[in-house]
């Protein structure tokens, strides 16, 4: 048991913080663009506001795209075969069944119509590529918008080369009032105005300011670095340090792109005017790939007042305060990482870095078994992107790769109570490929990964690893690892339905932990799973003596993920005594606990036992409702019911029961209306906390999925093809495909019948 997940609302796209300014026609043209290519990329040099043109234009087209418009930040990725795993964590899907990321993806994405950003490519650009061909192929109605230096150069790629902002031209004198006429001086005129209130651009100042964007040649994050220079410096005292900057040999150097050098420039001059603790800890900090707090910066920076000096370089635009954390826009991060490459200290900073956030993943191990589980799993979740350049670090750097399988097994709760499993496969399984020598490091490793495995449905690659775990601790007398290698293949051969042998490994090690004197959120599993094992065996009094055992632990701990599996457990019992009030309160309450975590497992097995409940009862309309919600859920997770007999057992007679009283039609309405709930509507639904929809109507009983729906409701007001592909941004062959799937599925011969019947259940 302990799988975890969340699943996405309708977009994650930022709020702005600061205006959008010049880009307005550049967004017409880039929607128009999109309404013709499925793939869009936005080139340009770093700073020239690609990302902010992307997440502008797909703002703007978020009524066209019902599910979604999506941003995936790619800069802090530093391994290519993590990009899959960042569009599903961005898109908030979570799938523990062991499959492939892309075909994850692909599956998710088959029948939805959604826009999804990936932002800077240019690191990542094959592994963005091929995963870019694939989805396009498996889901028509995806559009992807791509943000990258460099091109992804694919047959269906249609390139955005993104301009700095207009200019003035040299030499002309400006009409009075003229700046407003040029998008890069009224940025310097806002963010100016940002730091120094009394600035203003004027007729007598205009000349000064177009010549000081002159120099920085349009290029947006160049202007913004300068204009916060006011607040220390005089309009002129900026164009002068300017101008003889890059006036400076050696400044712009041979090769590569002009504005690209120009960038450059820009950042290295406001890096020079910053003092020197101020560039220490720019260099430094680039170290991090996400965002960062204070004691992550005090740890890399070891040395004075970091406190002061993170102020300071907010206080630039150097850093982004965001709350507690602060950010480096990336082409600040990459210009901190190669000053710090030639600093001689990258080594030892990445060192810190990567002991900060083992030390983290230490104390986060042992919250986790108390009151503080729910702030550990959204800590966890916030230094997503550091854990893996702390583990990137750990299995690259020449002798670190112990260290390394000790983060990755440390982290079990993570991958194991978070739904993060397929990434934890990743690194757990690339550390046992690098670091083979056996040892307690490589053991705990091994039982933490067969664990996840068999969670997965990788049996057998389980019992491998848990054997080989066992066979180690007994040879070196590792008790603890003999343990968890015992209770894991338990519970592998608890949902392979070997349930007698899987209850003597159970109590094998409960006793094994008891000997050890080892307490903690496994530890509960064990005797929760050995009470699992009792149900299916018939000892219900065995069942909750167990349960009622791990509570109180819960209770006397303030553990509450695993104690929530328990009252799942002593719902099961109610059931099996014929206790229906007491299972159905019992099945809330692991439910509301189980959302908190966003725990897919804990959520699919409550809604479960709660639809088998109502089925006791009678109820069996909510009953239908609820097995059909928990559909989706369980191909998130797995295998439904762990493809285990025992498990399934009463999910088919609960099936079989109610379409019996129901009759098939019914039956087969009501699964479809819970099929089609998304997770917080299917919670809901289970906990009572909304009052019953009406019963499906003829709309609902079509065999139209929601996208066909869509398009008959626009042929129903006389749209042609042409126009149905325009205003749901899809190409005519695909509106054609709609269309000819409706007249097929509803068995008419002409638009003028789909029109009709659309007209038809629409006042139903």
């Amino acid at each position: 048991m302990g799988k975890a997940g969340t699943t996405g609302g309708k977009g994650n796209l930022p709020a702005d913080t600061t205006s959008f300014v010049g880009r307005k026609a550049e967004v017409a043209e880039v929607k128009h663009l999109l309404t013709r290519a499925r793939l869009v990329t936005l080139t340009g040099v770093g700073g020239v506001g690609k990302t902010r043109l992307a997440v502008q234009t797909a703002a703007g087209l978020a009524r066209a795209f019902p599910d979604g418009v999506w941003l995936v930040e790619l800069a802090g990725l530093d391994d290519p075969a993590l990009v899959a795993h960042t569009v599903l964590e961005a898109l908030g899907v979570h799938d523990e069944t062991g499959r492939t990321p892309a075909a994850v993806l692909a599956e998710h994405l088959r029948d939805r119509r959604l826009l999804i950003i990936l932002d800077n490519c240019e690191h990542v650009l094959d592994a963005c590529a091929a995963l870019a061909h694939d989805l396009l192929r498996a889901a028509p109605g995806l559009r992807l918008l791509a943000t990258s230096r460099e091109r992804l150069a694919l047959a269906a790629e249609h390139l955005w080369p993104v301009s700095p902002l207009p200019l003035p031209e040299p030499g002309r004198p400006l009409p009075g009032g003229a700046w407003l006429q040029y998008p890069a001086l009224t940025l310097f005129a806002e963010r100016a105005a940002a730091v120094d209130p009394g600035f203003a651009v004027t007729d007598a100042n205009q000349e000064r300011v177009a010549q000081v964007c002159r120099l920085l040649a349009g290029i947006p994050l160049a202007i913004e670095l300068a204009a916060v220079r006011l607040r220390v410096l005089t309009l002129a005292e900026l164009e002068s340090g300017l101008g003889d900057c890059f006036r400076l040999p050696g400044t712009v150097k041979r090769g590569g792109e002009p504005r690209h050098q120009t960038l450059l420039a820009a950042v290295d001059w406001s890096f020079a005017l910053c003092s020197p603790p101020e560039r220490r800890v720019w260099a430094r900090v680039s170290v991090f790939a996400g965002g960062f707090d204070l004691p992550a910066a005090e740890r890399v920076c070891a040395g004075g007042d970091v406190r002061d000096v993170l102020a300071g370089l907010v206080e630039k635009s150097v850093l982004i305060r965001e709350g507690e954390r602060f950010r480096l826009l990336e082409p600040l991060r990459q210009f901190g990482r190669d000053k710090l490459a030639a600093s001689g200290d990258a080594a030892a900073v990445s060192r810190a870095m990567r002991d900060h956030y083992l030390e983290l993943a230490v104390r986060s191990e042992r919250a986790w078994f108390g009151p503080a589980q729910a702030e550990v799993f959204r800590r966890t979740r916030v230094e997503h992107a550091n854990l893996r350049a702390a583990l990137d670090y750990s299995l690259t750097e020449p002798g670190e790769l112990e260290t390394g399988l000790r983060l990755a097994s440390t982290l079990w709760f993570y991958w194991a109570g978070c739904g993060v499993f397929g990434e934890g496969r990743h690194w757990l399984d690339r550390a046992l490929t690098l670091a083979t020598e056996p040892g307690a490091a490589r053991a705990k490793a091994l039982w933490v990964n067969g664990y996840v495995a068999t969670l997965q449905g990788d049996t057998a690659g389980a019992v491998a690893m848990l054997a080989e775990c066992r066979d180690y601790a007994r040879r070196a007398g590792d008790e603890i690892a003999l343990a968890y290698a015992t209770h894991r293949l338990g519970c592998n051969l608890l949902v392979g339905d070997d349930v007698r042998d899987a209850k003597t490994l159970f109590e094998e090690a409960r006793a094994r932990y008891r000997q050890l004197g080892e307490l903690n959120s496994n530890v509960m599993l064990a005797g929760i799973e050995l009470a699992v094992a009792s149900v299916f065996l018939g000892d219900l009094d065995r069942a909750a003596e167990l349960c009622e055992e791990a509570c109180a632990t819960g209770v006397a701990h303030g553990e509450r993920w695993a104690h929530a599996y328990a009252i799942f457990v002593q719902a099961l019992v109610a059931l099996g005594r014929g206790d229906f009030a007491r299972a159905a309160e019992h099945g809330r309450h692991c439910l509301r606990v189980k959302r908190e975590f966003h725990d897919l497992l804990g959520i699919v097995l409550a809604i479960e036992v709660l639809a088998w409940t109502e089925a006791a009862r009678g109820r069996w309309e909510p009953a239908a409702t609820m097995l059909g919600s928990a559909q989706p859920i369980w191909q998130a997770v797995g295998f439904p019911m762990f493809g285990s007999r025992f498990f399934g057992a009463p999910h088919g007679e609960c099936e079989t029961r109610t379409r019996e009283a129901l009759g098939d039609g019914p039956f087969e309405a009501a699964l479809r209306r819970g099929r089609e709930f998304g997770l917080a509507e299917a919670i809901a639904y289970a906990l009572g906390d909304t009052a019953p929809s009406p019963a499906p109507g003829p709309a609902r009983a079509t065999p139209l999925t929601d996208r066909e729906r869509e398009v008959a409701s626009l042929i129903a007001d006389g749209r042609s093809n042409q126009e149905i592909a325009d205003k749901l941004v899809i190409s005519r062959r695909t509106a054609e495909g709609h269309v000819n799937r409706i007249l097929r599925k509803l068995e008419f011969d002409s638009r003028t019948q789909v029109a009709a019947w659309a007209a038809r259940v629409s006042r139903l």
